[in-house]
């Protein structure tokens, strides 16, 4: 057989990556129109379909997923030995891509970002929020950014931030009409803000004070996945809604809204930057991880 240009394999894994041929361009750099002439070249010099592709999507064909499976670890080789010779650079750089759901991103990341690429003009930084649990290395991230009871065990992990606190929050106009609640199970009878996942789950609110632990399912006159528009509602006095302390500090402060159920609220460890347990990560995940590290030193968490 004629040896296949690398390129043109590492083209077809990325179009498999993201189901998209525009996508895949962005992350290769090209035009769409180029990455579809050479994944015709390809199929054509191996002689098999590798992509159905209709105007709207692309799937694999079973010979595309045969080669995308012995593909993967083979570029995730090559991937690792070109990161190991560029560690040796004085100055990180290049792309760093990393997944992480909306609240860590407003939370922690968001905080990070301006300092970290002051300090590092040569890194690309991408982050993709993402609520549910992806495959950061199928999806060809650096690292992903999840709670710790989401994390698989090959991973290494770090701390991201401080702990932190669910709290569980209303205007005190709210609170004057429906009375202050003095257990968690007494929300059951107030007006809550609820959160959907995309994924349609609508998980619990959970309590714990010495040990003991409360989980209520909330109802009330709004559930919905947008944050923000929690957010507003609790603002304009629709609702109790528990959130991350971070995201009412502001508020609080001011008194539009007022933490109840403060001894039910205990911290836990905030979320973890996790990547690929490797021998030389890419230089700007390693000078990443090493300036999460020396905040953390600087600031005491």
């Amino acid at each position: 057989m004629d040896r296949i240009d690398l390129g043109a394999l590492d083209s077809f894994a990325a179009i498999a990556r993201h189901g998209n041929f525009r996508r895949a361009a962005v992350e290769r750099g090209v035009s769409p129109s180029t990455l579809s002439q050479a994944l015709r070249d390809l199929e054509a010099r191996l002689g098999v379909r590798l992509l159905n592709r209709t105007t709207r999507s692309v799937a694999l064909t079973d010979a595309g997923a045969a080669l995308l499976k012995s593909l993967q670890p083979a570029l995730g080789q090559i991937a690792a030995a070109v990161d190991e010779v560029r560690a040796v650079q004085d100055a990180p750089s290049g792309p760093l891509r990393i997944n992480a759901p909306e609240p860590a991103v407003d939370l922690v990341m968001a905080p990070l970002v301006a300092a970290f690429l002051a300090a590092y003009p040569a890194v690309r930084l991408e982050v993709i929020s993402e609520t549910g649990f992806v495959d950061i290395v199928a999806k060809g991230f650096d690292a992903g950014v999840r709670w710790e009871e989401s994390l698989a065990q090959d991973m290494v992990a770090v701390p991201l931030g401080p702990p932190q606190r669910y709290v569980v929050v209303a205007t005190p106009q709210l609170i004057a009409r429906h009375g202050a609640p003095a257990h968690p199970g007494e929300l059951a009878s107030r007006p809550c803000l609820h959160v959907r996942f995309p994924s349609g789950a609508e998980p619990p609110w959970e309590f714990e004070r010495r040990g003991e632990v409360v989980r209520i399912a909330p109802q009330g006159p709004l559930v919905t996945t947008s944050p923000s528009l929690l957010m507003r509602a609790a603002l304009d006095g629709v609702g109790f809604l528990q959130t991350f302390d971070g995201a009412v500090v502001a508020h609080l402060a001011s008194g539009r809204l007022v933490e109840v159920l403060k001894d039910w609220s205990e911290p836990f460890p905030g979320p973890r930057l996790y990547y690929p347990s490797r021998r030389h990560p890419p230089s700007a995940l390693r000078a990443f991880v090493d300036f999460i590290q020396d905040r953390r030193r600087a600031e005491g968490w």
